[in-house]
């Protein structure tokens, strides 16, 4: 079997029950296999003994069962791990394990590299290698599971944060999420599933029409002049485009709110002025602002503000009647914070 072979991890349950039916295999079986990669976390189809060996014999010969492999594990200070991952012929993804109290949030990626290129972040220099498939994309989440111990706990929430953009590979995304929500697959909740963008407008109505996940959009700018530097994919779709689709999508409200990030850049975006522009510019859209500061990487240009102006900031845009929040970094030690990622 070459590498080239079909994953089973590349269909959601209905998708494989579709396929062993087309193969003549019972399609209960799909919901048999699922159990075991998802919720027993085996994929060794050997291993898989509710099903005949002669089932077992001919899967192990059409499909392969793991599409991605740690290469490198790294832990921070405060407790954040970055794996480097590695796809069969040898590209290099990451992803993040944070762990906080009550859970552990993974961040994962979705493209080899990244093509839109934002003006702050790492993964934008890299430019775009290819997307990733189903399988390397639910592959991030099971090698995860596999790094934690007992006293870890369990990947609770999965965030779609890491390199690429998820719109720009968003049929292979909603697979992805239908395998995490299924009760049969990974069973997490939709509402601990969020989805980032930075802004590719007509993809976003198919994106939140696949149930209560979150939308995370990154905003990091107040003007379009500004954001036409940060956020290059602005030229096309300006902030006055993408904030109307958000205003009038009935499938953003309040109990569905957008989650706005803006990183925060020393000089650029970070004025007294801009704090009162945010509020205005997003009024009308059930929303949460996240305020971030920027992680530095190898030729960046750009640093976070001093605290204090920080502060400030979030203070004046809470006086606006805006929910925001501003983040603490976590892993940029081992270049594994937000706009870090680039196989550093």
């Amino acid at each position: 079997m070459s590498s080239n072979s079909p994953n089973l991890k590349d269909y959601s349950l209905a998708s494989l029950r579709d396929r062993f039916s087309e193969e003549g295999i019972p399609a209960y079986r799909a919901n048999q296999v699922m159990a075991w990669l998802y919720q027993r976390d085996v994929d060794d189809l050997d291993l898989m003994t509710d099903l005949s060996v002669e089932l077992r014999a001919a899967l192990a010969e059409r499909y392969e069962t793991r599409a991605v492999e740690v290469a490198q594990a790294d832990q921070s200070s405060d407790g954040t791990r970055k794996l480097a991952l590695t796809t069969h012929e040898g590209h290099r993804i990451e992803a993040v394990i944070i762990p906080e109290a009550r859970r552990n949030t993974l961040c994962i990626s979705t493209q080899v590299g990244c093509p839109l290129a934002c003006d702050f972040c790492a993964t934008g220099t890299m430019g775009l290698t290819r997307n990733l498939t189903t399988a390397e994309i639910v592959d991030q989440v099971c090698r995860a599971k596999g790094c934690l111990d007992e006293e870890d706990g369990v990947i609770s929430n999965v965030v779609f944060m890491g390199m690429g953009e998820p719109l720009l590979n968003l049929a292979a995304v909603k697979e992805a999420i239908a395998i995490m929500t299924d009760p049969r697959g990974m069973a997490l909740a939709p509402r601990r599933i969020t989805v980032s963008t930075a802004g590719v407008v007509p993809r976003i109505p198919e994106l939140i029409e696949i149930g209560p996940i979150n939308l995370a959009v990154s905003l990091h700018a107040t003007t379009n002049e500004v954001r036409d530097v940060l956020v290059p994919i602005n030229r096309k779709f300006p902030l006055e485009v993408l904030l109307e689709t958000l205003r009038k999508d009935p499938n953003v409200n309040k109990k569905r709110p957008v989650f706005f990030e803006y990183t925060l850049l020393e000089g650029m975006n970070d004025s007294l002025e801009d704090a009162d522009r945010l509020p205005d510019l997003v009024r009308g859209i059930p929303c949460k602002i996240n305020l971030i500061p920027a992680n530095p990487h190898p030729g960046s240009r750009y640093r976070a503000p001093e605290q204090d102006v920080m502060d400030r900031f979030a203070a004046r845009v809470h006086e606006h009647g805006m929910r925001v929040t501003l983040r603490r970094s976590r892993g940029a030690d081992i270049a594994a914070a937000c706009g870090q990622l680039a196989n550093a």
